[in-house]
C-alpha cells in the first residue's frame, strides 16, 4: 500500500482476467433501473429495453427505492419485474439491491441506469459486449466519448474535476467518472463493495479497480431529463461523497481479482458490506 498522509492507497496493478467459469446459454443479462419517483419516464425506459442480446434474453428490474407515486405501476405496466422498497434509502443502497438481485437471478452481466431517460437503453448491447466477449469485468458507459446533448454547464465541470481526481487515484483512462449507465461480469457482481447509500459512482470504481478488475469504457449517448428532479445537489452531494472516498481509500485492498480470499459461502451481501 502507498500510505498519502493518513490515506492508504492502493498500488496500481495490471488487470488479471479471472478464471473460465462455464455460462448457460440462456444465462439473462439483467438491467436494472434505480428509481424514486419517475413515475413520467420509468414504464418508456422499460419498454425500450432489448429482449435479447445474442444468446441472452434480458430481465428488466426496477428498483423502486421509496417511491411515492407511480413508478412501482408504470414500469410493470412496460413488463418490468419491480422490486420495492418501502421507504427510500438512497441510490447506493438501490445500486447494492440490484447487483445482489441480479447474482440471485445467475446474470451472465448486470447493467444499469437511471430511470429518468437521462441514458438511451438501447445501448445496453454496446455496454455488455466488452463483458460477453471476456475482454472487461467493469464497462462505464462514457458520455464524454460519446454525445452529449444536454448538461447542465456546473455538472459538466463537476463531472469533470470529480473524474481527474478518479484518474489521479486509480492511474486509469478514465473519461467519465459520474456516468450513471454501467455495466459488471457476473463475477465483479459479486465482489463489488458500495459503502455508502448516497451514491456510488466513485466508490465502486475504486474498490474494482483496487482489486485488478478489467475496466473498459464505450462511448453513448446522454440527455439531460426532462421531467421530475434530480436528487443531486453538488455542496450535499461532494459532503457525503468526499467521506465516503476517504473511506474507501483507507480501506486494505490487498486480495487479488481472481481469488480475493473469502470463504466460498460468502454472500455478495456480505461481502459488500466489508470494510
Amino acid at each position: 500500500m502507498i500510505l498519502v498522509g493518513r490515506v492508504r492507497m492502493a498500488p496500481p496493478r495490471a488487470p488479471v482476467a479471472p478464471p473460465v467459469r462455464s455460462v448457460p446459454a440462456d444465462a439473462p443479462i439483467v438491467l436494472f433501473l434505480p428509481a424514486h419517483d419517475e413515475e413520467a419516464t420509468v414504464g418508456d425506459v422499460v419498454a425500450r429495453t432489448p429482449g435479447r442480446i445474442a444468446d441472452h434474453p434480458v430481465l428488466c428490474l426496477v428498483i423502486d427505492d421509496g417511491s411515492t407515486d407511480r413508478t412501482a405501476e408504470r414500469a410493470r405496466a412496460a413488463g418490468a419485474e419491480v422490486l420495492t422498497s418501502e421507504v427510500n434509502r438512497g441510490l447506493g443502497a438501490a445500486v447494492r439491491r440490484g447487483l445482489d438481485e441480479a447474482v440471485l437471478r445467475g446474470a451472465v452481466a448486470v447493467a444499469f441506469c437511471d430511470a429518468d431517460g437521462e441514458y438511451a437503453p438501447e445501448a445496453l448491447p454496446a455496454l455488455v459486449a466488452p463483458i460477453l466477449a471476456g475482454d472487461a469485468d467493469y464497462v462505464v458507459g462514457s458520455r464524454f466519448a460519446g454525445t452529449v446533448r444536454r448538461m447542465l454547464p456546473h455538472r459538466r465541470v463537476g463531472n469533470r474535476v470529480l473524474t481527474l481526481v478518479l484518474r489521479l487515484l486509480t492511474r486509469t483512462a478514465i473519461s467519465d467518472g459520474q456516468s450513471g449507465y454501467r455495466a459488471l461480469s457476473r463475477r465483479a457482481a459479486e465482489r463489488a463493495r458500495i459503502v455508502h447509500d448516497f451514491n456510488y459512482a466513485q466508490v465502486l470504481t475504486l474498490d474494482l479497480l483496487a482489486r485488478g478488475a478489467r475496466y473498459a469504457e464505450v462511448p453513448i449517448s446522454y440527455h439531460f431529463r426532462e421531467t421530475g428532479t434530480s436528487f443531486v445537489r453538488l455542496g450535499q452531494y461532494l459532503a457525503a461523497v468526499i467521506p465516503a472516498v476517504h473511506r474507501q481509500l483507507k480501506t486494505d485492498v490487498d486480495l487479488l481479482w481472481p481469488d480475493d480470499g473469502h470463504p466460498a459461502d460468502a454472500t455478495p451481501a456480505t461481502l459488500r458490506s466489508a470494510g
